[in-house]
């Protein structure tokens, strides 16, 4: 029986070779449940696995040519077409990495601007921060600001107040700390 099924489809491809539309139709219709199957298992989408397998059987109608009437079909449409996914896997990463396709509808975009509530929240929190850096220790305050505020390195705030590296990330250690307790446990 294997041997029948094996000479109908040989019969097939070298129609399809010779560029007969039906049949390529009669030869990869059977097949499309697997290709389906294949891709949607590399894409996770229906909807992307039937365009990867849409687009892998033109491009074997395409080129029908290279297709060896004495192999079987399934594994050369099956390369096709999961070279169709990753190629569609890579443009999605690339769509990704630049920012492209992050939102599927523009109606659905989530507004990312924080609600009026967060921003007095924010802005109160902002406030008390401020005050509390006020009332730090001088010695505290300077090191605190000149590291986590003003952006200099460690080495460049102690010697800008003659203290050792060490020093200094022991005081700017102190005063986040003491931020922390004043702002978050009063």
């Amino acid at each position: 029986m294997q041997g029948q099924s094996d000479s109908y489809d040989q019969n097939l491809v070298t129609k399809v070779v010779a560029g007969d539309r039906r049949a390529f139709t009669q030869l990869v219709e059977p097949l499309i449940p697997v290709l389906m199957s294949t891709a949607q298992r590399m894409l996770g989408v229906r909807d992307e696995a039937e365009d990867a397998v849409q687009n892998a059987l033109a491009s074997a109608w395409i080129a029908r040519a290279q297709i060896d009437p004495t192999r079987p079909i399934l594994p050369f449409l099956t390369t096709i077409t999961l070279n169709k996914c990753r190629d569609k896997l890579r443009r999605k990463k690339a769509a990704r990495f630049l920012g492209f396709g992050t939102v599927a509808m523009p109606e659905l975009a989530v507004d990312l601007s924080p609600s009026p509530e967060a921003e007095a929240v924010d802005r109160q929190l902002l406030q008390k921060t401020h005050a509390e850096i006020q009332r730090l220790p001088l010695r505290l305050r300077e090191a605190l600001i000149l590291v986590a505020i003003d952006g200099q390195s460690q080495n460049e705030a102690a010697v800008l107040l003659g203290i050792s590296e060490k020093a200094l990330e022991a005081l700017v250690y102190r005063a986040r700390k003491r931020l922390r307790e004043k702002i978050l446990f009063e």
